[in-house]
């Protein structure tokens, strides 16, 4: 038997599919779901609801922006702490053996057999299927426009963190820029570059995979989740970022 049964389905998701704007949402952490070959990783129902497991409020943001953008939607439908699709194989973070103050038993000394199993069941359907979504877009003459989704936790070993949305970049700054301009005059929330993540804490991949790779407009947007625990929270969010978005992609590419 392999990582996902049959019935448990494809590893991707993707939503409306035939969107008319140029824009990609991806979301890479968009599900705690596990997978029931691999049972809970030896963690408790607490760590599984927790941040290390998911980025809590991501999919209903980057959601409620693909209805108002009209833009496609990809995403993982398990949880990042069987693989994270926002790291190549090669990284020990791809299967993380501890994720902030939590071991993860059942990623513990994995031999390279069960590391494979992992990427050819997850990682390799999710940057295939992304990379063959992006190859249709050029070919179409539609060049995308690659926006990946992600939340992060207000609290981190202990730290307290004061940033509410990163606007992350790797060597393409374009959007990264216009955003953090348009953010300027109106500053809703205390928005940053490269924080409270940056390129050098490897969270770029898929950024320089999909967007730097194919010469693309790209951001990465991080939203602290205790913004975004509710509805109200959430749809105020994603119409803020659609906006920075839109003030942010030339006409030709919006």
């Amino acid at each position: 038997m392999g990582i996902l049964s049959v019935e448990e389905g494809d590893p991707v998701a993707i939503e409306n599919a035939d969107g008319r704007s140029r824009v990609i949402l991806v979301c890479e952490h968009a599900s705690r779901r596990m997978p029931q070959s691999l049972g809970t990783l030896g963690l408790s129902g607490e760590a599984l609801e927790s941040h290390i497991a998911w980025d809590p409020g991501a999919l209903a943001v980057a959601r409620l922006m693909a209805r108002s953008l009209d833009a496609t939607l990809f995403f993982q439908r398990f949880s990042r702490l069987v693989y994270d699709c926002n790291r190549p194989p090669e990284s020990p973070a791809a299967i993380p053996e501890t994720s902030e103050v939590y071991a993860v038993p059942g990623n513990a000394k994995l031999g390279v057999a069960d590391r494979q199993a992992r990427t050819d069941a997850l990682y390799v359907p999710f940057r295939g299927g992304l990379s063959a979504l992006v190859r249709q877009r050029i070919a179409a003459g539609r060049a995308p426009v690659i926006v990946t989704m992600h939340s992060f936790t207000p609290v981190y070993f202990g730290r307290n963190r004061t940033v509410e949305i990163g606007i992350l970049h790797d060597a393409d700054s374009r959007l990264a820029d216009g955003m953090l301009a348009a953010a300027g005059e109106n500053m809703l929330y205390d928005i940053r570059r490269n924080e409270p993540y940056g390129p050098e804490d490897g969270v770029t991949h898929t950024l320089k995979e999909h967007g730097l790779a194919n010469g693309l407009l790209n951001v990465m947007i991080e939203i602290r989740n205790d913004l975004i625990k509710e509805e109200i929270g959430q749809g105020v969010v994603a119409d803020y970022l659609t906006g920075l978005l839109v003030a942010s992609i030339p006409a030709d590419q919006s």
